[in-house]
Protein backbone atom coordinates (compact mmCIF):
# COMPACT_ATOMS: atom_id res chain seq x y z
CA UNK A 1 0.00 0.00 0.00
CA UNK A 2 1.08 3.25 -0.80
CA UNK A 3 2.51 5.82 1.99
CA UNK A 4 -0.52 7.87 3.60
CA UNK A 5 0.05 11.27 3.20
CA UNK A 6 -1.91 14.62 4.69
CA UNK A 7 -4.24 16.34 1.92
CA UNK A 8 -5.10 19.70 2.56
CA UNK A 9 -8.49 21.29 2.03
CA UNK A 10 -7.99 24.44 -0.50
CA UNK A 11 -10.98 24.46 -3.04
CA UNK A 12 -14.96 24.27 -2.14
CA UNK A 13 -16.75 24.22 -4.80
CA UNK A 14 -20.74 25.29 -4.40
CA UNK A 15 -23.74 25.01 -6.48
CA UNK A 16 -25.56 28.02 -6.51
CA UNK A 17 -28.23 29.60 -9.03
CA UNK A 18 -26.54 32.56 -9.24
CA UNK A 19 -22.37 32.98 -9.59
CA UNK A 20 -21.88 36.51 -9.95
CA UNK A 21 -24.67 37.45 -7.08
CA UNK A 22 -23.13 34.76 -5.15
CA UNK A 23 -19.66 36.10 -6.03
CA UNK A 24 -20.72 39.77 -5.10
CA UNK A 25 -21.40 38.86 -1.59
CA UNK A 26 -18.53 36.61 -0.96
CA UNK A 27 -16.33 39.62 -2.19
CA UNK A 28 -18.66 42.21 -0.29
CA UNK A 29 -19.91 40.33 2.93
CA UNK A 30 -16.34 38.75 3.32
CA UNK A 31 -13.58 40.28 1.71
CA UNK A 32 -12.99 37.26 -0.73
CA UNK A 33 -10.89 38.69 -3.93
CA UNK A 34 -11.92 37.14 -7.47
CA UNK A 35 -9.62 34.92 -9.01
CA UNK A 36 -11.47 34.13 -12.99
CA UNK A 37 -14.44 33.18 -14.37
CA UNK A 38 -15.35 29.99 -16.14
CA UNK A 39 -17.35 29.30 -18.91
CA UNK A 40 -16.50 25.19 -19.27
CA UNK A 41 -18.39 22.37 -20.80
CA UNK A 42 -19.97 21.51 -16.96
CA UNK A 43 -20.42 24.64 -15.68
CA UNK A 44 -19.99 28.41 -15.66
CA UNK A 45 -19.02 30.20 -12.84
CA UNK A 46 -16.54 32.23 -10.68
CA UNK A 47 -13.77 31.66 -8.59
CA UNK A 48 -12.69 33.62 -5.30
CA UNK A 49 -10.08 33.05 -2.97
CA UNK A 50 -9.32 33.88 0.55
CA UNK A 51 -5.40 34.15 -0.25
CA UNK A 52 -5.28 29.99 0.82
CA UNK A 53 -8.63 28.42 -0.19
CA UNK A 54 -10.32 28.77 -3.78
CA UNK A 55 -13.95 29.05 -3.54
CA UNK A 56 -16.01 27.63 -6.72
CA UNK A 57 -19.46 29.32 -7.23
CA UNK A 58 -20.59 26.74 -9.73
CA UNK A 59 -24.10 26.96 -12.07
CA UNK A 60 -24.30 23.09 -13.34
CA UNK A 61 -24.86 23.10 -17.34
CA UNK A 62 -27.33 19.63 -17.13
CA UNK A 63 -27.92 17.20 -14.71
CA UNK A 64 -25.06 14.90 -15.47
CA UNK A 65 -22.51 17.96 -15.84
CA UNK A 66 -23.45 18.26 -11.85
CA UNK A 67 -21.91 14.55 -11.33
CA UNK A 68 -24.91 13.25 -9.66
CA UNK A 69 -26.40 16.23 -7.46
CA UNK A 70 -28.70 17.91 -10.33
CA UNK A 71 -28.14 21.26 -12.35
CA UNK A 72 -30.29 22.81 -10.04
CA UNK A 73 -29.13 21.55 -6.53
CA UNK A 74 -27.47 24.55 -4.32
CA UNK A 75 -25.60 23.53 -1.77
CA UNK A 76 -21.96 22.53 -0.93
CA UNK A 77 -21.04 20.27 -4.37
CA UNK A 78 -17.58 19.21 -3.86
CA UNK A 79 -13.77 19.77 -1.60
CA UNK A 80 -10.87 19.66 -3.00
CA UNK A 81 -7.46 18.15 -1.28
CA UNK A 82 -3.94 19.38 -2.53
CA UNK A 83 -1.82 16.36 -2.20
CA UNK A 84 1.66 15.69 -3.06
CA UNK A 85 0.98 12.59 -5.20
CA UNK A 86 -2.17 12.05 -7.19
CA UNK A 87 -1.85 8.74 -8.13
CA UNK A 88 -0.34 7.72 -4.91
CA UNK A 89 -3.21 9.51 -3.02
CA UNK A 90 -5.99 8.06 -5.24
CA UNK A 91 -4.94 4.28 -4.81
CA UNK A 92 -5.04 5.18 -1.33
CA UNK A 93 -8.57 6.86 -1.29
CA UNK A 94 -10.11 4.29 -3.62
CA UNK A 95 -8.79 1.32 -0.92
CA UNK A 96 -10.31 3.07 1.95
CA UNK A 97 -13.33 2.89 0.01
CA UNK A 98 -13.40 5.94 -1.81
CA UNK A 99 -15.33 5.18 -5.42
CA UNK A 100 -13.41 7.41 -8.27
CA UNK A 101 -16.07 9.31 -10.70
CA UNK A 102 -14.25 11.35 -13.07
CA UNK A 103 -10.65 12.80 -14.23
CA UNK A 104 -7.61 10.61 -15.22
CA UNK A 105 -6.77 8.87 -11.64
CA UNK A 106 -3.19 7.67 -13.38
CA UNK A 107 -1.81 11.74 -14.51
CA UNK A 108 1.21 12.31 -12.23
CA UNK A 109 -0.18 15.94 -12.88
CA UNK A 110 -3.79 15.11 -12.65
CA UNK A 111 -6.33 17.92 -11.74
CA UNK A 112 -9.72 17.71 -10.04
CA UNK A 113 -9.45 13.56 -10.09
CA UNK A 114 -12.61 13.34 -8.21
CA UNK A 115 -14.23 10.89 -6.04
CA UNK A 116 -17.14 10.02 -3.86
CA UNK A 117 -16.64 9.11 -0.17
CA UNK A 118 -18.08 6.59 1.70
CA UNK A 119 -21.50 8.69 2.60
CA UNK A 120 -21.65 9.28 -1.24
CA UNK A 121 -19.73 12.82 -1.00
CA UNK A 122 -17.83 14.55 -3.87
CA UNK A 123 -14.14 15.61 -3.32
CA UNK A 124 -11.13 16.21 -5.47
CA UNK A 125 -7.59 15.38 -5.05
CA UNK A 126 -5.38 17.96 -7.69
CA UNK A 127 -1.28 17.35 -7.59
CA UNK A 128 -1.11 21.17 -8.04
CA UNK A 129 -4.08 23.36 -6.61
CA UNK A 130 -6.42 25.69 -7.65
CA UNK A 131 -5.94 29.51 -8.32
CA UNK A 132 -5.39 31.92 -5.46
CA UNK A 133 -4.85 28.83 -3.33
CA UNK A 134 -1.34 28.08 -1.36
CA UNK A 135 -0.39 24.55 -0.10
CA UNK A 136 1.54 25.05 2.97
CA UNK A 137 1.26 29.09 4.39
CA UNK A 138 4.16 29.89 6.48
CA UNK A 139 5.89 26.78 5.76
CA UNK A 140 8.96 26.68 4.12
CA UNK A 141 8.68 25.85 0.54
CA UNK A 142 5.08 26.56 0.31
CA UNK A 143 3.59 27.13 -2.93
CA UNK A 144 1.16 29.46 -4.06
CA UNK A 145 -0.87 29.12 -7.16
CA UNK A 146 -0.69 32.60 -8.69
CA UNK A 147 -4.33 34.08 -9.24
CA UNK A 148 -5.19 35.32 -12.80
CA UNK A 149 -7.47 37.79 -12.25
CA UNK A 150 -9.33 36.55 -15.67
CA UNK A 151 -12.95 37.73 -16.63
CA UNK A 152 -14.13 37.05 -19.69
CA UNK A 153 -16.48 39.77 -21.53
CA UNK A 154 -19.45 37.22 -22.08
CA UNK A 155 -20.14 38.30 -18.07
CA UNK A 156 -20.02 41.73 -18.59
CA UNK A 157 -23.57 42.54 -18.08
CA UNK A 158 -24.20 39.19 -15.91
CA UNK A 159 -21.54 41.05 -13.87
CA UNK A 160 -23.16 44.59 -13.57
CA UNK A 161 -26.90 43.23 -12.79
CA UNK A 162 -25.37 41.46 -9.55
CA UNK A 163 -22.82 44.49 -8.59
CA UNK A 164 -26.41 46.54 -8.97
CA UNK A 165 -28.28 43.87 -7.25
CA UNK A 166 -25.78 43.86 -3.87
CA UNK A 167 -25.68 48.08 -3.83
CA UNK A 168 -29.93 47.70 -3.96
CA UNK A 169 -29.80 45.46 -0.93
CA UNK A 170 -27.56 47.49 0.67
CA UNK A 171 -29.33 50.62 0.36
CA UNK A 172 -32.32 48.60 1.18
CA UNK A 173 -30.62 47.80 4.58
CA UNK A 174 -29.03 51.33 5.30
CA UNK A 175 -33.07 52.87 4.96
CA UNK A 176 -34.30 50.21 7.12
CA UNK A 177 -31.83 51.45 9.72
Amino acid sequence: MAKQTKGRIRHVALSVQDPWETAEFYKESLGLEEVTELDGALAEGVFLTDGVVNLALLKFKTDAASQGTGKDFVGIHHIGFWVDDVVEQGKIVRNTGATWIMGDPNNPDGYEVKHTDLSGIIFDIAAHGWAGSQKDPGQPGNVVHANPKRRLVKFDERRAAARANIEARKAKQAAAE
